[in-house]
């Protein structure tokens, strides 16, 4: 609802005058909400409608509809501040853009990534960018509740009594706010080295690196926000993929880019990206190494050649009362022949089909067609061509085709191979990967199955058949109408014409449209979004790719997101320090190598603005423990709430209990990060808690490992056992925390954890 009228509360004039402003802005965005409903209402309500007609009505649904979940989704923090220019302009910056329902559509919030904004993110004192003054408006819902103003130009004398002196309060302000389980945009808050990024040119592969709570995932959020906004025609119809480690995760920023006014994003795990299956199982970190390792694009493509059989040792087919000997050396022949085109499998199929069929005709027609005197074949052309089509209908030769050469399927020749692998892999990998065919899939399973689609390819020769017969009916069928259209034509004007000399000039469908095309136009549209699409078309490609952990990706994940990017236009987010998985890469140049060598822009983020600084400089030991030369990231505020540990004598799930008790904010969340035995134990003693492999995050308290955890952050953190953690999920771990950290255990603590010892 409005908050007409509330202005009278302010005594302030400057708050009084933002309120009012806000009251207009969303006067306005009722009012185009109310209309865009109305106008896909009444587009939906048209039914069947003339071709131009329904074409509009579709691109006003599409339009308006994107529009109308746009504004439901910034309702309530739609504006955040403002500029006043040294020229005595001034400009509101929000969310999205509104303009007046004017003549002029006069702009009245500008959007934060327009040009004209940028200002408000990069403007200092020392270089202030035309700028006087820069507002920062807090809002509750659609009331303004506080101000708080930057003077840029130091020669103005003029003051509201809301200045910042830091320029601080509202950055400090959202890093104290407490944690609600869901990311919430940066969009009020945006530094300038963030913005750099956010805007960076839309071309190629851009690395951004940096240390735990340097905003690396809120930096590739607003950047696939602002590349929707500026390249808007070329994305919206290839679509924007994120890409993050686990549906968790991708639950926590999913509320991120709404906010923004942007949904036509797909959001997926690697898991998730090969349509028709859903990754639910784990697997052990050594089958994924195995699984994840670039070798096994070589042993997949030797296992589909090693379904391309030869006969052992000949197979035998009877025709027409003869009986043709298929062997090692004709098959062989075939075999080779095929595979000198170089196609995926299924598609190369109707080749050695071709030469199989060949081949037994040769067969045949020496067998009946030899004279017995002088050798030479009596039989004419036509009568080759008979005894091919005859065979071509002799289900034996079909049997022996599928034997040689059999259609796969991508899930079938996986299974089969991870039932099997031996004679493929080292024997010591075998036994790391073997599984029973029934088993649920893995996300590293995924990759395998991608790669297996791209050497199998798609033998579409029955659907393409299928569909040509739908298509020559759906002509016979417009041909009919239009043979009708016309006859009515004839008949309605055969008796105006004396009248009416012009009426025979009157076009009718059948005078500008043919059945084909007029059978096209009819044909079903397809409404879903570009997102929609993607995730159901293993072949489609995006417009650009954001990948949020990217350090710890296999090469095989690798493989398969380059296929869905030819363009590499990627935006690369992660950490080598908190590379986890067996599988991972790490390093940016031995994960882009075999794509784009060296041609990619590196950058990295040095500002810590989640972790105080009494966290991360605990957590920062624990890496130079193993390497001395390490850098964190540099934390922007201090809390003076020091972490500490406390081990547990015996009851370490009732010390736990205890914990969580004295860490747990009056507001907030509170993460308990530890080793996944542990889970079953730990939740039986927290009120609320569940142990399972996807948290809910937005529950007070929740249970995680060092995995699950990654990219989230929380209120407070209780680290469960650390010495059980590499030194990559430790460092994950203990960097979680945005205000308080606590360590309990029974066994040793790592070294570089004394010092939260004796704090306690």
């Amino acid at each position: 609802m409005s908050n007409r009228g509330s202005h009278k509360e302010f005594p302030d004039g400057e708050l009084r005058g933002e309120q009012e402003f806000i009251d207009g802005l969303y006067a306005r965005v009722d009012a185009l909400r109310e209309d865009t409903g109305t106008a896909v209402s009444e587009a939906l309500a048209q039914g069947s409608t003339p071709m131009q007609a329904r074409l509009e009505r579709d691109i006003t649904v599409a339009e308006r509809s994107r529009q109308l979940a746009a504004l439901n989704a910034v309702d309530g923090s739609l504006c955040f501040g403002r500029i006043d220019l040294t020229s005595g302009t001034s400009h509101h910056i929000g969310r999205i853009g509104l303009r007046a329902d004017d003549a002029d559509r006069t702009p009245m919030l500008i959007d934060w990534r327009a040009d004209v904004a940028r200002p408000f993110y990069l403007a200092t004192g020392h270089t202030p960018m035309g700028l006087r003054r820069r507002r920062h408006l807090t809002t509750e819902g659609r009331r303004v509740t506080a101000l708080h103003d930057e003077i840029l130009d130091l020669g103005d004398e003029t003051r509201t009594g809301h200045e910042d002196p830091t320029g601080d309060a509202v950055l400090l302000a959202a890093l104290n706010s407490a944690r609600t389980g869901r990311m919430s945009d940066i969009v009020q808050t945006i530094q300038a080295e963030q913005d750099r990024i956010i805007r960076a040119p839309h071309r190629g592969v851009l690395v951004v690196e940096g240390g735990p709570g340097t905003g690396k995932t809120a930096v590739a959020l607003h950047r696939a926000a602002y590349l929707l906004y500026e390249h808007r025609e070329l994305l919206a119809k290839r679509a924007v993929l994120i890409v993050g480690p686990n549906p968790a995760f991708l639950g926590y920023i999913g509320e991120v880019l709404p906010a923004l006014g942007e949904t036509g994003v797909l959001l997926a795990t690697v898991g998730e990206l090969f349509p028709g299956v859903r990754a639910t199982a784990k697997d052990a970190p050594e089958a994924a190494r195995v699984k994840g390792g670039a070798a096994m694009a070589d042993v997949l493509a030797a296992v589909v050649r090693d379904r391309q059989g030869l006969p052992d040792p000949v197979i035998a087919i009877e025709h027409d009362r003869e009986v043709l000997m298929l062997d090692d050396d004709l098959v062989r022949v075939a075999r080779e022949r095929t595979r000198e085109a170089d196609l995926p499998h299924n598609v190369a199929r109707e080749h050695f089909e071709g030469h199989i069929l060949n081949t037994l005709t040769d067969l045949m027609a020496e067998r009946i067609g030899t004279d017995p005197y002088d050798g030479t074949n009596l039989l004419d052309p036509s009568d080759i061509t008979q005894i091919r089509d005859e065979l071509a209908e002799n289900p034996e030769v079909w049997a022996a085709i599928d034997r040689l050469w059999p259609r796969l399927t991508p899930q079938r020749l996986v299974a089969d191979f991870l039932a099997e692998p031996d004679g493929y892999v080292s024997e010591e990998d075998a036994d790391a990967i073997r599984r029973p065919v029934t088993r649920a899939w893995t996300t590293s399973d995924v990759p395998l199955l991608d790669e297996a689609a791209e050497l199998l390819g798609v033998d579409d020769r029955v659907a393409r058949a299928a569909a040509e017969l739908e298509r020559e009916e759906q002509i016979a069928y417009a041909q009919g109408v239009l043979d009708v259209s016309y006859a009515s034509r004839t008949y309605e004007f055969d008796d105006k014409e004396e009248d009416d000399p012009e009426a025979s000039e009157v076009l009718s469908a059948h005078d500008i449209i043919d059945a084909e095309r007029f059978a096209e136009r009819q044909e079903e549209d397809d409404h879903r979004s570009a997102a929609e699409r993607a995730a159901a078309d293993r072949t489609w490609t995006f417009g650009h790719i954001i990948v949020d952990e990217a350090q710890e990706l296999s090469p095989m994940a690798w493989r398969l997101l380059m296929r869905r990017s030819p363009t590499r236009s990627m935006t690369l987010v992660g950490d080598p320090a908190q590379t986890a998985e067996e599988a991972g890469v790490g390093a940016w140049s031995d994960i882009l190598a075999p794509y784009v060598e060296d041609r990619f822009e590196h950058t990295r983020l040095g500002v810590n603005y989640r972790t105080p600084a009494e966290i991360m400089e605990l957590a920062a030991g624990v890496v130079r423990a193993q390497h001395p030369d390490f850098r964190p990231p540099s934390s922007v505020r201090s809390t003076g709430v020091r972490p500490w540990a406390r081990r547990a004598v015996a009851d370490l799930p009732g010390e736990v209990a205890k914990a969580v008790a004295e860490l747990s904010p009056a507001e907030g969340r509170l993460a308990v990060i530890a080793p996944r035995e542990l889970h079953r134990s730990l939740a039986a003693r927290l009120d609320g808690v569940t142990a399972g492999a996807e948290p809910d995050l937005t529950r007070t308290v929740v249970l995680l490992d060092p995995r699950q955890a990654k990219g989230l952050e929380f209120d407070s953190v209780l680290v469960v056992e650390p010495g059980r953690f590499g030194t990559s999920d430790l460092y994950v771990a203990l960097t979680r925390a945005t205000q308080a950290l606590g360590i309990v255990h029974t066994e040793e603590l790592p070294s570089a954890l004394a010092p939260a010892a004796e704090h306690h």
